[in-house]
């Protein structure tokens, strides 16, 4: 407990789990009067060096008075925090609140110092570098604006941390002491330096779980059959290149070996270090085998076993031990209720899934939350093997089950600088942390292609075992902020895999402009109406005739890529009968060869039921079947399917995955097919050349069409990205003034809706002003505000029912004189009811224009969104409004107005003046700086707004404010609570 004097309660919400630089994690937490011996054993484990630069002096042991100096803090002016795995000290990191004089000092002292200590052993680790995020925070969070530190000119590394912080810092150096200080709000370079440490370190963790040195099944039957069983021999016949290891307490004792490979009773028992613990064992005895791995000093585990979140309440609290238990010891978990991980590299090989086989190794990463949509995505990629996936396979599989803990987000990271992913392929049901990962996806997609399907898209809850923060965006408003982002969003699995196959061997086409030749008419025709659909600009089809030879094939191409008018081509062909496969080959080889001598746009090929040509399009270099190498498969025409292979798309076949319900983990319901006889035990074919021009084969033109019309918008989004524009800066915006206004507001109540007056004032800080409009319930306040204001005038009823409703006959419009307005308020008050139940008010008339509104919101999960649309019924019942996050660049605004498909009516559609879209622009900067400079204000409504062919008017308008919700993407870095 702590002493008398203290002024806080222990502040549980400090406590967090962090990645550290090498892939383990670290949990930090307040340090209390309960850690006098932990604080003790921690500094005799600490070298006589690190203890002189931290004490300036030689400082052997702890004095009693040290311990309870270090160890009892207010936890506001004297504050410490300790870094601890597997429960114990292997760093801290405390201030002191300071005055003017150096001396201890509290509130309204905005200044501190700050010491750390870190064990020699977990040195180099990043340790320190977290540990000043979390102590910066607190000190924000305090009242304490700067940090001073003083350090000896040899504690290099201390003073590297320090200056790599990213903090405006001012250094100076006095009686042989370094004194640094630094500002601790958070800068532009900050919060570089943290996203890239996160970036490093999230990777790095997730490198750990699927580049292992060794693995050990945990609950490895010792017969044939059920899932420990089976995922050693997955692991086994993969060929994986590390060291395996099969684990089961029930062993007797003098068990060896098992299949061949090393048997024992306990991870404790292995003689070497331990990267990958595969845990198949039923729920109840998990934590016991974390304990052994933790032990052990396990990296990383991937749990199979169900019987957690989900199950039911119990099971949630079952997972959440789990996942506290595995970050005690540093160790990061995928799943529970796995379906497992793959990693084809040569260098793996690694199949520890329940997979019967292993995929053909390739350029494409996928993630997926569900095991059954796991295996439906390695089917499809199995059966479209034989065409371009021959050879473009999967790079690296990871299933998170209920993703405890490693989610899409580590994945990501993993992606991003990974040299042997081209494409990244997502099926996600649930995004925990929408603002980090749109600001992941983003910088992902500026680098290689991110598709992603969301199921669960209309279910209103996340599915069983994932612990998601709410979110009160439509999905059609998440997709647009996931395409602004760089995200090709698609609809289903089967788009998914069309669009991953073409982005990850053909180029990104430069532009919409569509060559289609073949020798069918009518099927050039499909895909002539299919790229019209998707918003493609395709050239009138070249047909041919049936006649056509591989010669005529490879001529037109040729011409087509050569042509500057055309940016992709499609290649449409159907049977030429009696040629059969040596007509196949010919014709691959003859559009591979034209591709080749063009490679700057991308050739896709329709087919129709011609079994051979999707085999041939793939193949590396011969243009006629080849034997088959002693390294080699069978050729795929000729290949036994499989089961994976036979899979149906609706309902895949394959090992039954842990799924929701489940109390235990499944076992496979046939028998684990042999391994082919050869040199490398799994089989798959081995990735072609680099830079080998593979040619995307499919059996429908709209399927081939919409995977390049996302290709084509998403080449357009990189191009864009390179020059995302600015947030421009206004003169006439008075922040300060409007800060006073928000913070006077707030001190009357915790939310509120501003009035009218209110709101006009907080907009006018920002140059965003509102057509008057003056109350009037009665007919003679009408008149006297139509006098004041100016005929002609507008009356209107603001009741909420009737409030942007004029199809109800709420409004009139263009009174110009006193008879007029009398005759529009006794027929309002006729058809609607007294002037209370109305709230009409007068307002002068605006130049005529197009009504829009533009609206901004605060979504605790996925930030400030800015949305824009036409004003109206239509645009409501068919929800085309425009999204973008906030804060919204000039070249961003641009792109909002032209997103929604109803734009075409402010740019002169059927001869209409086109509208003043500057001026649009810029209300829109104006709303997304005032959300951004002001987060207390949670929702803005500008409704209508009228944009004439010159300037634009506001006339109506709401502001509500609110304490702005938390935002975890300004602290430091943590692991998601759970």
């Amino acid at each position: 407990m702590q002493t008398s004097s203290d002024r806080h309660e222990y502040p549980a919400h400090w406590e967090a789990d962090v990645v550290l630089r090498d892939g383990g994690t670290a949990r930090v937490r307040p340090i209390t009067v309960d850690d006098a011996e932990r604080l003790v054993s921690f500094y005799e484990q600490v070298s006589d060096e690190s203890k002189y630069y931290r004490f300036f002096a030689p400082y052997p042991r702890l004095s009693a008075k040290d311990v309870h100096r270090f160890t009892h803090h207010d936890f506001v002016d004297r504050v410490g925090l300790a870094a601890t795995v597997g429960g114990e000290f292997i760093a801290t990191v405390r201030y002191d609140r300071i005055g003017a004089g150096g001396t201890p000092a509290s509130a309204p002292a905005d200044e501190a110092e700050v010491a750390f200590l870190v064990q020699d052993a977990h040195q180099g680790r990043g340790v320190a570098s977290a540990l000043l995020e979390h102590i910066a925070a607190v000190a924000r969070e305090r009242g304490i604006r700067r940090f001073a530190a003083e350090v000896l000119p040899a504690n290099t590394k201390m003073i590297k941390v320090f200056m790599d912080a990213g903090y405006t810092q001012k250094r100076s150096f006095e009686d042989g002491v370094v004194r640094l200080e630094f500002g601790l709000e958070p800068t532009d370079r900050s919060l570089a330096v943290q996203y890239a440490r996160e970036q490093r370190a999230e990777a790095r963790s997730v490198q750990r779980l699927l580049q292992p040195g060794s693995v050990a099944v945990i609950g490895t039957g010792r017969t044939p059959g059920g899932v420990g069983r089976s995922i050693l021999g997955n692991v086994g016949d993969a060929g994986y290149t590390g060291r395996l290891y099969a684990v089961n307490s029930a062993f007797p004792e003098d068990l060896k070996e098992i299949d061949g490979v090393p048997a024992r009773r306990s991870v404790r028992e292995i003689e070497g270090p331990v990267d990958l613990a595969v845990v198949t064992v039923p729920a109840e005895r998990v934590p016991e085998v974390v304990t052994d791995c933790g032990e052990h000093g396990v990296q990383g585990l991937v749990v199979i076993s169900a019987g957690y979140a989900d199950s039911g309440p119990d099971g949630r609290e079952r997972q959440r031990a789990l996942v506290r238990q595995a970050r005690s010891y540093g160790m990061r978990i995928i799943g529970p209720n796995a379906f497992g991980v793959i990693n084809t590299s040569p260098r793996v090989r690694l199949n520890a899934s329940l997979a019967p086989e292993m995929p053909r190794p390739g350029r494409i990463g996928l993630f997926a939350q569900s095991g059954a949509i796991g295996i439906a995505l390695l089917s499809r990629l199995h059966r479209r093997g034989g065409g371009v996936t021959g050879v473009t396979g999967v790079s690296t599989f990871v299933s998170s089950g209920n993703r405890a803990d490693v989610s899409g987000n580590d994945v990501l990271q993993y992606w991003y600088d990974d040299p042997e992913t081209d494409v990244a392929l997502m099926y996600l049901e649930s995004i925990g942390n929408p603002r980090k990962f749109t600001r992941l996806a983003r910088r992902t997609a500026a680098a290689k292609p991110l598709v992603v399907v969301q199921g669960a898209r209309h279910g209103g809850v996340a599915p069983q075992g994932h612990a998601v923060r709410a979110t009160r965006l439509p999905h059609a408003t998440v997709s647009a902020l996931l395409r602004q982002a760089g995200v090709i969003r698609v609809d289903t699995i089967t788009d998914l895999v069309d669009a991953g196959l073409l982005l990850a061997r053909q180029p990104l086409p430069p532009g919409p402009r569509v060559a289609i030749l073949g020798n069918s008419e009518s099927l050039g025709l499909l895909t002539y109406d299919a790229c019209l659909s998707e918003g493609l600009r395709p050239q009138p089809p070249l047909d041919l005739t049936t006649a056509a030879s591989a010669d005529d094939f490879h001529r037109a191409l040729s011409r087509a890529l050569a042509d500057d008018t055309c940016d992709a081509v499609v290649v449409t062909a159907i049977p030429t009968v009696g040629e059969g496969s040596a007509g196949d080959a010919a014709l691959a080889a003859a559009l591979r060869s034209a591709a080749a001598a063009v490679p700057a746009k991308p050739v896709l090929v329709v087919h129709v039921e011609l079994g051979g040509l999707a085999e041939a399009l793939s193949a590396a270099a011969s243009t006629a079947p080849q034997a088959p190498q002693p390294t080699d498969p069978a050729p795929a025409p000729t290949e036994p399917r499989t089961p994976l292979a036979e899979a149906e798309e609706t309902a895949p076949a394959g090992p039954r995955t842990p799924e929701a319900g489940d109390r235990r983990a499944a076992a496979p319901p046939h028998p684990r097919p042999a391994a082919p006889a050869a040199s490398h035990p799994a089989g798959p074919a081995d990735p072609p050349p680099e830079g080998t021009r593979l040619i995307p084969a499919y059996p429908a033109a709209e399927r081939a069409v919409r995977a390049l019309a996302q290709a084509v918008s998403y080449a357009q989004w990189r191009r864009d990205a390179a020059d995302p524009g600015k947030v421009p800066e206004y003169e006439d915006i008075d922040e300060r003034g409007a800060a006073e206004l928000i913070a006077g507001h707030l001190a009357r109540g915790q939310g509120l809706a501003l009035g009218d007056e209110e709101t006009c004032e907080l907009l006018g800080r920002y140059g965003i002003h509102v057509h008057r409009a003056l109350p009037a319930p009665t007919p003679d306040d009408a008149v006297a505000a139509a006098r004041a204001l100016g005929y002609p005038v507008a009356l209107k009823a603001t009741a909420p029912h009737l409030r942007h409703r004029a199809d109800l006959g709420g409004v009139r419009l263009d009174l110009a004189d006193e008879e007029q307005l009398r005759r529009a308020y006794a027929e309002l008050t006729e058809l609607f009811g007294t002037p209370a139940e109305l709230r009409p008010v007068v307002q002068g008339m605006a130049p005529r224009g197009v009504d829009t509104v533009v609206r901004a919101v605060i979504d605790p999960a996925a930030g400030a969104v800015l949305s824009f649309g036409l004003a109206g019924a239509a645009t409501q019942l068919l929800g085309d409004m425009g999204h973008r996050l906030i804060p919204v660049t000039d070249r961003e605004a641009t792109s909002l107005i032209r997103s929604v498909r109803t734009a075409p009516l402010l740019f002169g559609w059927r001869g209409s003046a086109p509208v003043d879209s500057a001026a649009l622009e810029e209300l829109l900067l104006r709303v997304s700086r005032l959300v951004d400079d002001h987060p207390e204000v949670v929702a803005v409504t500008l409704e209508p707004v009228v944009v004439a062919p010159r300037g634009l008017s506001v006339l109506s308008a709401s502001v509500r404010l609110a304490p702005p919700p938390a935002r975890d993407d300004l602290g430091p870095r943590t692991l998601p609570a759970y």
